[in-house]
């Protein structure tokens, strides 16, 4: 039994090696078996990809974490918002509202301090008239970007804010910074879709959906320079040729966006 054990698991291995044969990290594995559409992870038991993949490298198991009971005390907390600094708010509203579909549901002036906000969002109606009602709906609305203006900021030339994806702004010797923030995110019916309308619009692509090694998700910037990954509401997908001219099987390949 033990033999037969040691020969079936070789032989999980030789398989998911030969399915991973595009990966050069465990870390680029990983993102594959999450997103990517164009192997198909999903004919391999999960149990075979778990357990292997974790006995060929040192991953973090955080499987004890599923399930565990919430702290009463925590019951009717909302992850609430996210902020980004902004250069010029008319552009950066103009993006998020009319590009991206989010609704102004609140905002406020700080002149004392020299600053402004402005809190957007998906999946909200009839935004209140008041100042006291826009700020309930706000604070009760998961998942909204508060945008800041820190006032005089759109009168600077160039960038103003550096968005911890290998940036060089406001480094004085110009080296590209590894920040710890990533990328915002939004979910579409029809990525490809979604993105030949961004595409007309004029947003600009850091990664088309066959871009890169991860097929089916796209990465946009806003008007500051912050990424936006654009993933599917259903299952993922891949379409020959999306709209900058890639094709499902072209690309550069996975790059990490902090580097």
């Amino acid at each position: 039994l033990a033999i037969a054990s040691k020969k079936k698991e070789k032989r999980d291995v030789l398989i998911i090696m030969r399915m991973l044969r595009r990966a050069v990290t465990t870390a680029t594995t990983l993102g594959l078996l999450r997103y990517s559409a164009a192997f198909q992870f999903k004919k391999v038991p999960n149990t075979i990809l778990s357990s292997t993949i974790r006995k060929m490298s040192n991953l973090f198991d955080p499987s004890s974490f599923y399930g565990v009971a919430q702290a009463p005390e925590t019951k009717k907390f909302t992850m609430q918002q996210t902020m980004i600094r902004v250069k010029d708010p008319a552009v950066s509203l103009k993006f998020y509202v009319e590009t991206l579909g989010f609704k102004l549901i609140m905002h406020r002036d700080f002149p004392q301090w020299g600053f402004s906000v402005y809190f957007v969002a998906h999946g909200v109606d009839n935004v209140p008239t008041s100042q006291d009602e826009r700020w309930t709906m706000c604070m009760n609305t998961p998942g909204c970007i508060e945008l800041t203006w820190n006032h005089g900021s759109e009168s600077t030339q160039g960038r103003v804010y550096n968005v911890g994806n290998s940036d060089t702004t406001g480094v004085p010797n110009g080296d590209k910074v590894k920040g710890g923030f990533g990328h915002l995110g939004i979910t579409v019916e029809d990525v490809y879709e979604s993105c030949a309308r961004f595409k007309e619009l004029g947003v600009q692509f850091h990664k088309s959906p066959n871009g890169g090694g991860m097929k089916g998700l796209a990465f946009i910037k806003d008007p500051d320079g912050y990424l936006i990954e654009v993933l599917p509401q259903g299952p993922m997908i891949t379409k020959p040729i999306d709209c900058c001219g890639v094709e499902v099987d072209g690309g550069e390949g996975y790059k990490d966006n902090s580097k």
